[in-house]
């Protein structure tokens, strides 16, 4: 079984002062994709750089340029065969938002899908990022590969991805032509939403990203916006989806996916 773990650290060294390697160590995943390390290679320490609890190879990392904002990494406990950071747009691979390592057959990417809350300027880079993710989403589906792509899309695709649906279709996030581009992602684009696929109708328990603002996580305000997406042979494969809240490391949740897939 292979086990497959996404989680937005929203901050590495906040995160690994919260115990998530503690937490990790239990868990035992094959891979880990982290988004949000908001760090450099200067900043991390050896247990955020080779963690013992993923059997303590180093991770492979993309940073963003300015400091303290974005980047992404991978950890696996088996080493990578091939890693590629950023995906040839310079715009964003400067914000340090793409990872990608093969492991055999099997390519899993770590993904920082940029917000659109904070400004209208940031919501047109956030259209701009899409525009430019769909030729490469192509050219994966293309290549023949087994592929995850794991990490904060900053989107909820459905109704049931958000507790307050109604009062969000003017925010960034929910946006209907975010939305329609997840749509077309998971129709034409033949990738699957590997927690959809095994919890087609879960509401509440779906959640894994709450606001800071009032009692959003105390009530499980929460919206749905860190994936797995998959190609549909290594889906298929999928055998249990599960999102962890009993402990908080970060503003995320972490993503569990269990594959019926040999980790030799």
């Amino acid at each position: 079984m292979l086990r497959i773990v996404s989680l937005n650290l929203n901050g590495i060294r906040s995160a690994t002062a919260k115990g998530v390697w503690s937490w990790l160590a239990g868990e035992a995943p094959d891979v880990l994709a982290v988004q949000e390390l908001k760090a450099q290679a200067a900043d991390l320490d050896d247990t955020m750089r080779a963690p013992a609890a993923l059997g303590g190879l180093p991770g492979h990392f993309h940073y963003a340029l300015k400091k303290g904002y974005s980047g992404v990494g991978i950890y696996s406990r088996r080493a990578p065969s091939r890693v590629i950071t950023g995906f040839g747009v310079q715009e964003f691979d400067d914000e340090g938002r793409y990872v990608e390592a093969d492991f055999g057959d099997l390519t899993v990417i770590s993904l920082y899908l940029p917000s659109g809350s904070s400004a209208p300027e940031r919501q047109e880079a956030k259209f701009r990022f899409l525009d430019a993710f769909v030729p490469h989403l192509a050219a994966l589906r293309a290549s023949g590969r087994e592929i995850v792509i794991c990490g904060d899309w900053n989107i909820a695709h459905r109704e049931i991805d958000l507790k307050n649906w109604k009062g969000n279709l003017k925010n960034s996030g929910f946006l209907p032509e975010e939305r329609a581009w997840m749509s077309a992602l998971l129709g034409q684009g033949g990738w699957v939403d590997v927690y959809r696929s095994l919890h087609p109708d879960t509401t509440d328990d779906c959640y894994t990203w709450w606001s800071n603002r009032g009692q959003a996580r105390a009530n499980n305000v929460g919206w749905r916006i860190d994936y797995q997406i998959a190609t549909p042979g290594i889906a298929a494969k999928a055998r249990a989806a599960r999102v962890f809240k009993d402990h908080r490391f970060s503003d995320h949740a972490p993503l569990i996916v269990d594959y019926d897939v040999s980790t030799a």
